[in-house]
């Protein structure tokens, strides 16, 4: 992928669609609904929009830049789901067989107390039967009665005690009967390093980001005066999230317990789901390696089982029109989900402020990275820069 910006977008031209998106994300600064964002679009191999905007540090007036690192919260998930399906490619990874063959330890049950069998497939598909913590509805939930972490708290404990707490709960679901978003990503990470031989980060590093030249991504942060500051948004601007902080999702849930110095702490397990840190322009290029398929990093066939609904129909909460793959959403419906979006498109973000799609139709990879909670994941600015870039393109 070149950094050059491509004269012309397939008849419309990139100065276009960069004001177009530039004005949506000042629009999104001038209401204090961001602080800061990187925002990256590539189509059919050409980056054709790169901007930074804002600040990563507001109160030391630190401007953004293309090469702030952000903590990627679910952004991890497709990293780690990519590095689960290369094992997959090397045919040490069956994704139907039961996950106990390489877990032994890892054995929840049913809610009846009876045996369950979990594959790699409804681990990556989130249709295992798990849940998160920051779901419950108050601090008395299983998954807190049972001490469980969902891996962006200071918890102090391992990633096995993680998981061994998590065992101790029963399933919400028999597997593969349902979808619920969860800690799957957390236990497939544990799979994949088991299979490696090694741990999470070495494990991430030799099957996916060396490959692909991601030297900004992985489960520690190393220069904290590249990694963004994060915000959340409050009445009259954003202000800073502090350590311990808990910021309900959704009304009616107890909330995620935030620790943003989690990521600069090298002993803090890694976590698959959430635990990650690294540049929008790393994770573009994971994106284009799977868009283009051909090999990249994995054969076309299993990229196309990515992008494949692996839910049988089922409808996720808060997506309409949407299913989900081996590591995404996968738009099925977009009358149902009011989105000029491609049948097809991959789609997902992150808590910290993230959120990125893929429309393999239109040859599209879009990468926008804020240091704002929930804004830059769920509000406004999600839909407006969608519109803002399929505005600018002629429909194929």
């Amino acid at each position: 992928m070149t950094s050059l910006q491509s004269p012309l977008l397939q008849g419309v031209s990139s100065a276009c669609l960069s004001a177009q998106v530039e004005a949506v994300v000042q629009q999104a600064l001038n209401d204090c609904r961001l602080v800061g964002a990187v925002v990256l679009v590539a189509r059919d191999g050409e980056l054709i929009h790169q901007q930074a905007a804002g600040f990563a540090d507001r109160e030391r007036a630190r401007a953004m830049t293309l090469d702030s690192v952000f903590r990627l919260a679910s952004v991890s998930k497709p990293i780690v789901s990519a590095a689960a399906l290369v094992l997959v490619a090397q045919g040490r990874l069956d994704l139907d067989a039961g996950i106990e063959r390489w877990l032994p330890g890892f054995r929840p049950t049913l809610a009846d107390g009876g045996p369950a069998r979990i594959t790699a497939r409804q681990l990556l598909s989130h249709t295992a039967g798990l849940g998160y913590r920051f779901f419950e509805a108050d601090a008395d939930g299983p998954y807190a009665q049972a001490g469980v972490s969902d891996g962006m708290d200071a918890s102090g404990i391992t990633l096995a005690e993680n998981l061994r707490r998590l065992a101790s709960v029963p399933l919400l679901y028999e597997p593969g009967t349902a979808w619920g978003y969860s800690l799957a990503t957390d236990v497939l990470g544990a799979l994949v390093a088991h299979i490696q031989g090694t741990t999470l980060g070495e494990a991430v590093r030799q099957l996916v980001t060396g490959p692909l030249g991601m030297v900004d991504t992985g489960f520690v942060a190393t220069d904290a005066q590249r990694v963004a500051t994060a915000y959340v948004n409050d009445v009259q601007q954003p202000h800073r999230l502090a350590e311990g902080e808990i910021v309900p999702v959704f009304e009616g849930t107890v909330g995620i317990a935030y620790s943003p110095a989690r990521i600069f702490d090298a002993q803090a397990y890694p976590s698959g789901g959430a635990g990650m840190a690294g540049t929008a322009g790393d994770f573009l290029h994971l994106l284009e390696a799977l868009r283009q398929g051909c090999g990249a990093l994995l054969p076309e066939e299993l990229v196309e089982e990515m992008g494949r609904d692996q839910t049988g129909g089922l409808e996720l909460a808060a997506a309409p029109g949407c299913g989900f793959g081996l590591g995404f959403s996968v738009l099925r419906d977009p009358v149902l989900a009011a989105s000029p979006e491609s049948v097809g498109t991959w789609r997902w973000g992150g808590a910290y402020g993230h959120s990125w799609f893929v429309d393999r139709v239109q040859g599209l990879s879009v990468v926008a990275f804020t240091n704002t909670l929930y804004e830059g994941m769920s509000g406004r600015f999600v839909s407006e820069l969608r519109d803002a870039v399929y505005g600018a393109l002629e429909r194929r």
